[in-house]
């Protein structure tokens, strides 16, 4: 037995890359084993990934553990939101997984929107809008692209269902998971039956949503994992709504997250409806509501530029009126999902410095724009912008949110939130306790707090005015790419 106060959980994190585990000690938080293992993601016109090398991902993740993973009474997963797993009648899958940003479905996403009502019916019923990575645009598309696909679906999961299922032999998802995929009403907390009738999905594919803090099942026996028969397995969720609970976020508190996707949230007791699709309204994982606005560039296509510029990251200058929207990968915020990047303001004196700058400052414009959307309006605007995800211990990611945001800026010293919050996740389950809750007594949140800084209205006001002119040139290549 490993030297913990406490049993041992572990939380997972199968994010767009990677599937990291730890081994956490359900009465400290101190994590006492790690692992981690790669994916691998399609190029091209399309973002797909073989759910089964998520699995294998997961097994080389737990090998890594030791025999600490052994010991765990308790396991959850948290996973990237929205990708639709279609399994065949042995719960093999039939093709790779669409993920979250493959942007093909815009279309069907515009489609869906007009046929049923429009974007303030959708926010109603939904409580979102939406674009091209909700999973219900995916299954649109694989209807009209490939119906041999469909009809070979014998059941449709999310990534985090997928691991669970696996784990338990039940097919089983959580609120928080299921609010993104388009086809869960959260008026109603439960599948819409008008939704699914009208792209031809039949409810009795999908999977059974688990209550917060209810069992999802135990492991079963055949695995390739290091956990007992009977271990118990927490209902998951998707990624954002697990690292709020490794967080132990209160409601009012502004989160955000620099990775793949950039994303801002906060948890509110009032159920979002945003008519304008900026804010998703989606469920958290223990009851309340997760408003969140999400674009689809942020590190990467940061890293991307300065590749091209053949600089280091934070190897950027200030000065200058260059402005770059790296939108490499299509946008979700703005709702632009095949537009190209843009730079607009070359001077001869530009530097290369400045145009890095200039990618970090559009890839920050889009969150803070939709802050106050995803805020309640009685929220203390001077608490302080919890900085969270990969970027978030880049000096110029940090003083780049802090200058464009005006804000008191914390940095959390916990690493891997994600599978914290699925950790918290199973804890609960053994104590009893709210996740949040756990994670509080954890002191996830823990960390510097970075001191506001006068906000950098001239270059929010520039990268506006530049997105607002350009907006006819980026609709226009929207309309016009050619569909697959």
């Amino acid at each position: 037995m490993s030297a913990a106060e406490g049993p041992l959980v572990v939380g997972v994190d199968t994010s767009t890359q990677s599937t990291k585990a730890l081994v956490v000690d359900a009465a400290t938080g101190q994590v006492v084993a790690s692992g981690q293992a790669p994916h691998i993601v399609s190029s091209g016109a399309g973002r797909e990934s073989d759910p089964r090398q998520w699995w294998d991902a997961l097994c080389e993740a737990l090998s890594q553990c030791g025999d600490a993973a052994h010991e765990a009474a308790a396991v959850s997963i948290g996973g990237q939101q929205h990708g639709l797993v279609t399994l065949d009648e042995r719960g093999e899958p039939v093709r790779p997984a669409l993920l979250w940003n493959d942007v093909r479905s815009a279309p069907q996403a515009r489609r869906l929107v007009e046929e049923l009502g429009g974007p303030k019916a959708w926010a109603e019923r939904t409580g979102s809008v939406p674009g091209a990575s909700f999973t219900v645009t995916k299954w649109a598309w694989l209807a009209e692209h490939e119906p041999e696909s469909v009809r070979a679906t014998r059941a449709v999961r999310l990534p985090h269902d997928y691991l669970t299922e696996r784990l338990t032999g039940q097919g089983t998802t959580d609120r928080g998971d299921a609010s993104g995929t388009g086809w869960w009403a959260s008026g109603t907390e439960a599948y819409d039956a008008e939704t699914l009738a009208h792209v031809g999905l039949d409810p009795a594919l999908l999977p059974r949503v688990v209550r917060p803090g209810e069992v999802a099942g135990t492991v079963r026996h055949n695995h390739d994992l290091p956990f007992s028969k009977g271990t118990l397995v927490a209902p998951g969720t998707g990624d954002n709504a697990a690292a709020a609970l490794g967080l132990g976020l209160r409601p009012g508190t502004p989160v955000l997250s620099l990775g793949t996707s950039g994303t801002v949230y906060a948890v509110s007791r009032h159920r979002p409806a945003d008519p304008t699709g900026t804010v998703a309204g989606f469920a958290d994982a223990h009851g309340d509501w997760l408003p969140l606005a999400c674009t689809l560039n942020c590190t990467l296509a940061v890293d991307r530029v300065a590749a091209l510029l053949g600089r280091d990251r934070d190897a950027v200058e200030p000065g200058g009126s260059v402005t770059l929207l790296p939108y490499l990968d299509g946008e979700r915020t703005p709702n632009l999902p095949n537009a190209s990047g843009l730079l607009h303001g070359l001077r001869h004196d530009t530097t290369a410095g400045q145009v890095l700058q200039a990618a970090y400052d559009g890839a920050v414009h889009a969150l803070l724009g939709a802050l106050d959307l995803v805020l309640d309006e009685d929220a203390d605007r001077s608490t302080p912008l919890l900085l969270i995800g990969g970027g978030a211990r880049g000096t110029t990611w940090q003083q780049t949110v802090r200058r464009l945001s005006g804000r008191p800026v914390q940095v959390p010293e916990a690493r891997e939130l994600v599978a914290l919050g699925a950790a918290a996740q199973a804890a609960g389950l053994l104590t009893g306790e709210d996740p949040a809750a756990v994670a509080r007594r954890w002191n996830t949140a823990a960390g510097p707090v970075l001191e506001a800084v006068e906000r950098d209205r001239e270059t929010l006001e520039r990268i506006t005015g530049v997105l607002s002119d350009a907006a006819p040139l980026l609709a226009r290549a929207t309309e016009t790419t050619p569909r697959p």
